[in-house]
C-alpha cells in the first residue's frame, strides 16, 4: 500500500507479480486523528481490496507479506511504531512500514539502488542499495532544516507578496499575481480572506504553480525562489548520494512529487545543470510510475521473488 497524505492505493499482489486486487480510499494522516483511527480509515480500503481478490476475512492466512509505505512515518522510530499498529491488524503474517519516499523511488529504479528526491506538498529525500543500506532525513519540517515544497513555496510566495505591497520588501510581480488567483485585487484581501477563513488554508497550496508562472515571466523574486528550491533539491540528493558512497558511482537520481513530476522548464533545467556540476555521474530521470507500483516491489524484495515477478508487476503499471 501507498498511503498519502490525501489519498491511498492499495493493490494485492500475487507471489508472480500479478496484481490481483486494487483499490483507492483517503489519505492517511495519523497527526490529525490519531493512529487508531488512521488505521481505521486505512482498513476500510484494505478490506475493499481484499474482497475484490476473493481473501475477505481470511486476513494474515491469505497474505505472506504487507508493504506499506505512509506519510507521516518521518522517522525510523514512526516506522516502527506503525509496523507493529498495522501487524496488530492481522492483514498479513510479516509487516514493514516505510515512509512514504521509499515507494517513489523504488518504482522508478529496476534494483534498490539510487536516490530519490520528492516535493510535493513537502520535501524529502531517501536513498537505498540492496544491502539494506539507507540513507534519510526527518523531514518535518523546518524544526529539521526543511525549506521548499508546495506547502513552503507558497507560504514564502505571500509573505514577499505582502511586503512588496505594504512597502517592507522588494517589488515582485506575485503581489498582484497571487490575489488575481482568487479573484481578489490586492494582497491586503487576500490576507484578509485566508486569516478569516473566506478561502480556505488549504488552498495556499494552488499558489505554488502561480510562482512558477510568474517566475517563467522573468520576475526576479519569483526566480530566486525557483532557484533556491532547485539548491535544496540538489544539496538532499548529494547529500545522500555520499552517506551511500554513490557519489563516484553512475546511479539513479529520481525527482517525484507534484511540484518537481510537473516539470517546470526553469526547475528541471537548474537542477540537472547543478547536478551535472556536483554529482556529475547522477543520472537524473522523472519518476512518473505510480507509487504503489514501488510499494509492491519492495513487498516481492521482501519475500525474494525472482525478477521476472519485478517486470510482470512494472508491466502492468505502465
Amino acid at each position: 500500500m501507498d498511503a498519502g497524505n490525501s489519498k491511498t492505493d492499495v493493490a494485492f499482489v500475487g507471489a508472480d507479480g500479478s496484481v490481483l486486487a486494487s483499490s483507492r480510499g483517503p489519505g492517511f494522516q495519523p497527526p490529525k486523528v490519531g493512529v487508531e483511527a488512521a488505521l481505521d480509515i486505512l482498513a476500510s480500503t484494505v478490506g475493499e481490496a481484499l474482497a475484490k481478490a476473493g481473501a475477505d476475512g481470511e486476513g494474515a492466512d491469505s497474505v505472506e507479506h504487507v508493504s506499506a509505505c505512509l506519510a507521516n512515518a518521518d522517522l525510523p522510530v514512526e516506522e516502527e511504531e506503525l509496523t507493529a499498529a498495522l501487524h496488530a491488524r492481522g492483514w498479513g503474517r510479516t509487516t514493514e512500514v516505510r515512509n512514504d519516499t521509499f515507494a517513489i523511488l523504488r518504482a522508478g529504479v529496476d534494483e534498490p539502488r539510487g536516490v530519490a528526491v520528492v516535493c510535493g506538498a513537502g520535501i524529502n529525500c531517501v536513498g537505498m542499495l540492496p544491502d539494506g543500506r539507507t540513507a534519510r532525513f526527518p523531514a518535518i519540517g523546518k524544526l529539521s532544516g526543511d525549506w521548499g515544497g508546495g506547502a513552503g513555496l507558497a507560504e514564502e510566495a505571500l509573505w514577499f507578496a505582502a511586503r512588496a505591497e505594504d512597502g517592507r520588501g522588494e517589488p515582485t510581480a506575485l503581489m498582484s499575481a497571487l490575489p488575481a488567483h482568487f479573484g481578489l485585487d490586492s494582497m491586503y484581501a487576500l490576507i484578509e480572506a485566508l486569516h478569516l477563513g473566506r478561502i480556505p488554508s488549504v488552498r495556499k497550496h494552488e499558489l505554488s504553480p502561480v510562482l512558477f508562472a510568474t517566475s517563467a515571466q522573468g520576475d526576479p523574486v519569483a526566480r530566486a525562489l525557483v532557484h533556491r528550491l532547485a539548491e535544496e533539491v540538489v544539496a538532499l540528493s548529494r547529500v545522500a548520494l555520499a552517506r551511500l558512497d554513490l557519489l563516484d558511482e553512475e546511479v539513479p537520481v529520481l525527482l517525484g512529487g507534484s511540484v518537481l513530476a510537473a516539470r517546470h522548464p526553469e526547475l528541471d533545467e537548474r537542477v540537472r545543470a547543478l547536478l551535472a556540476t556536483r554529482a556529475p555521474k547522477a543520472v537524473v530521470d522523472v519518476v512518473t510510475a505510480p507509487p504503489v507500483l514501488g510499494a509492491a516491489l519492495l513487498g516481492l524484495d521482501h519475500v525474494g521473488a525472482p525478477a521476472e515477478a519485478g517486470a510482470r508487476l512494472r508491466a502492468q503499471y505502465a
